[in-house]
């Protein structure tokens, strides 16, 4: 039978279960963001030596595609365990082993020290952090989700998106800080400081994210013993359009935004000639505003739907495929800011409502195994291959026009896969309940 806590003890809960997450996804994604932007910038000097200048960035970008291929792994691993015994346990032990592999990319020595080696490694950490960070964006979401209240679930799990625009914010502003200090000794040591600087940050996670108690969804679950022997394979069974309408349902968001923070960075120093510094400067005030335009699109999407806001932003990230370009290609230093700025402003329009819209399709007992599969699946159709698709276009033609094109394509994908999501609203979805012999003993 459901016990269920205290008024007192759910609102304090409530603010720790927000501070945990947030906090915890920041530092997940300082780690995965600060990768990005060294494959853009330093790698293919570090570890890819020796190349044509888009052969060595293709070369680093696959690295970086590498994390993104793992995050399903790490979605159905630790979506396993977070059903099975709980959203705490899985939380920090991802936390944990992103920030290990995080600290090893820091001392790992480059390809003029040990060869064809240093790539091989990388890539391994980089296939441990995508492991780490698909595992970690299911519980971080349902942790806060799942203390809140109902009629505030797209507010209340749009908390742990600002993990990303934290974690891109500090993630950048490290690397800025090292570039500008460090000149010419940043490529042979100063771009190791911000992934050793991980170290603190692991340590602020863990701090927060002890403190938190168990969701007192997964509580009743466990309560009422529809804990689920193999909850992944549940979740794949009974709810597999659920999974790949979430997947889809993330090109729009998920593809366009690995081109306007790390394309980007390519794009403008190579073929616009631009200053390093100052489109790192334009994605730190973009982030900044997405402190504000992730939570509030969350909100709206209690107050107007969450397939309406999500919808909108769709067709908005449509509609500026070509004039993000456009304003790009001036080269004028304000419209360049313009156009970096706007752009994740139409991405936070659906990252903002994007958590709840998917965990709600999901019933509580493969609530994690599910979205978390549905969820990351996206990164190796959409994030994964998008600066590789765009550096592979931008070479061969040598125009941004078919970038934008595969930009309104995702955009279309999206819009038909939001079309075949389920409309649960403020519905829970039911559990998914084995037969009594095969069900879990909670």
């Amino acid at each position: 039978m459901s016990t269920h806590p205290p008024a007192s003890l759910v609102r304090s809960q409530r603010r720790r279960a927000v501070v945990a997450s947030t906090v915890g996804t920041t530092v997940e994604w300082y780690d995965f963001f600060l990768y990005g932007t060294a494959a853009a910038l330093v790698f293919p000097q570090v570890f890819f030596p020796g190349q044509s200048p888009y052969a060595g960035v293709i070369a680093s970008f696959g690295t970086q595609f590498v994390g993104f291929a793992a995050r399903p792994i790490g979605a159905a691993i630790f979506g396993h365990y977070g059903d099975r015994i709980g959203r705490k346990a899985t939380l920090i032990t991802t936390l944990l082993i992103m920030g290990a592999g995080t600290t090893l990319i820091g001392v790992l020595p480059g390809f003029a020290a040990i060869g064809i080696a240093a790539p091989i490694l990388l890539t391994a950490l980089r296939l441990l952090q995508g492991v780490a960070v698909g595992g970690e964006w299911g519980g971080s979401v349902l942790i806060a989700m799942e203390w809140g209240s109902k009629r505030r679930r797209g507010f209340m799990a749009s908390w742990p998106q600002l993990g990303v625009p934290l974690g891109l914010l500090l993630s950048t502003a490290m690397v800025q800080i090292m570039s500008a200090t460090t000149g010419p000794a940043f490529l042979t040591w100063g771009w190791r400081v911000p992934f050793l600087a991980s170290i603190v940050l692991v340590g602020i996670g863990l701090y927060v994210r002890v403190k938190v108690l168990e969701s007192p969804t997964f509580t009743e679950v466990k309560q009422t013993r529809t804990v689920l022997r193999v909850p992944v394979l549940e979740a794949i069974r009974h709810q597999w359009r659920e999974i790949l309408t979430s997947a889809f349902v993330r090109m729009s968001e998920q593809a366009p935004f690995y081109l306007f923070i790390t394309f980007v960075l390519t794009y403008g120093t190579r073929e616009l000639g631009l200053a390093r510094t100052g489109l790192l400067t334009d994605t730190l005030i973009a982030a900044a505003v997405g402190l504000v335009s992730v939570p509030l699109f969350g909100h709206l999407s209690d107050l107007i739907g969450r397939r309406l806001m999500y919808g909108i932003g769709i067709v908005c990230t449509g509609l500026y495929a070509f004039p993000y370009f456009g304003l790009l290609n001036t080269r004028v230093a304000a419209l360049v800011l313009l156009a970096i700025v706007l752009s994740l402003i139409f991405h936070d329009m659906q990252y903002g409502p994007q958590a709840a819209l998917i965990a709600e399709s999901f019933g509580p007992n493969i609530r994690y195994s599910g979205a978390g599969l549905g969820y990351q699946l996206a990164s190796v159709i959409a994030g994964g291959p998008a600066p590789l698709i765009a550096a592979a276009i931008l070479e061969k033609t040598r125009s941004s026009t078919g970038i934008s094109l595969y930009i309104i394509g995702c955009c279309v994908v999206s819009f038909i896969a939001l079309l075949f999501l389920p409309r649960r609203g403020e519905a829970e979805a039911p559990n998914v309940v084995e037969r009594p012999a095969r069900a879990a003993a909670a």
